[in-house]
C-alpha cells in the first residue's frame, strides 16, 4: 500500500504512521503502522506498540463511527497479505459497509472445559 501525503492522518506520534487505506472498506478505514520493519508482532519492539496503541485509539475515534474492528493479522494462515506488521481500523458504520463477519462462520466456536483451559492458561503462562 503506497502512502502519499494527502492520505496521510497526522497523529503526532514518534514511532508510528497512520494513513488512509487505498482499498477501503469504509469511510475511514485506516492503517496504522509501526515505523519498525517487522513481519510479524512478535518481532515488534515493545517501544513501539506502545507508541502504536494511542494512535489506533485516536485513529479509531477519529473516524466518527460508534462501532468499529481493529484488525491485526500474522501468518499467511491468519490472512496477512503484506509482510510488515499493520492495524487496520476499519469504521462499521452500518449493516453493508466495514469489515462483514458471520460469528457462525467466521468464529467457530467450541465448548473448553475448565481443566482444558486452566491448562492452556498454564502452558501460555510459562511461555511468557
Amino acid at each position: 500500500m503506497l502512502q502519499t501525503a494527502s492520505t496521510k492522518l497526522e497523529t503526532l506520534a514518534l514511532l508510528s504512521l497512520a494513513f488512509l487505506d487505498i482499498m477501503p472498506v469504509s469511510e475511514g478505514h485506516t492503517l496504522v503502522i509501526p515505523k519498525y520493519h517487522a513481519e510479524t508482532l512478535k518481532d515488534v519492539p515493545d517501544e513501539y506498540l506502545a507508541d502504536v496503541g494511542p494512535v489506533i485509539k485516536k485513529v479509531a475515534l477519529a473516524t466518527g463511527v460508534k462501532d468499529y474492528n481493529i484488525v491485526q493479522n500474522n501468518g499467511k494462515l491468519a490472512f496477512q497479505h503484506v509482510p510488515h506488521v499493520h492495524f487496520h481500523i476499519v469504521p462499521k458504520p452500518n449493516e453493508k459497509e466495514g469489515l462483514i463477519l458471520d460469528a457462525k462462520q467466521n468464529w467457530p466456536m467450541k465448548k473448553a472445559e475448565n481443566d482444558e483451559l486452566a491448562a492452556t492458561a498454564e502452558k501460555m503462562t510459562s511461555r511468557m
